[in-house]
């Protein structure tokens, strides 16, 4: 591999905090859908908690493929390989689906209110971050 296909200090810290943020969403993941005790549902309103479970059963999966497609599109952008484009695209459909119905489906806003925007706001944003950031790092010749 010549210099010029060589990453910048940019990529490998993006990389990271990629890699460290679809690790958090795999932990958020397994939280919600295997560990959820008693008491970590008690602590939720009851609006939100009757929310999360009125969830159609697919979006668990959804969820699934976006936050494991993520960490494995991050781990790839960690070793230069260029499928990683394809997947964090996969990961960002999977967003785009599950947060498009969570927001207009389930009425986020009129149960939880407009602060429930923010975090699916930045879920989004972040994977478009990450597709685009990893086509454009095939586009440099920095992916094989």
């Amino acid at each position: 591999m010549n210099a010029t296909t060589k990453p910048n200090t940019a990529f490998w810290i993006i990389t990271v905090l990629a890699l460290l943020w679809n690790i958090v969403g795999v932990i958020f993941w397994l939280m919600e859908h295997f560990f959820m005790t008693e008491e970590l549902k008690a602590a939720y309103p009851p609006e939100e908690l009757e929310l999360i479970n009125s969830a159609p059963s697919w979006g668990i999966y959804v969820y699934g493929i976006a936050v494991f497609g993520g960490l494995l599109a991050s781990i790839l952008l960690l070793i230069r390989k260029k499928i990683a484009v394809g997947i964090f695209g996969i990961s960002l459909l999977a967003i785009l689906l599950l947060q498009g119905y969570w927001i207009f489906g389930m009425d986020i806003v009129g149960v939880m209110g407009p602060g429930s925007m923010i975090m699916p706001i930045i879920v989004i944003a972040i994977a478009i971050f990450e597709y685009f950031y990893s086509k454009g790092a095939a586009r440099n010749g920095w992916l094989q």
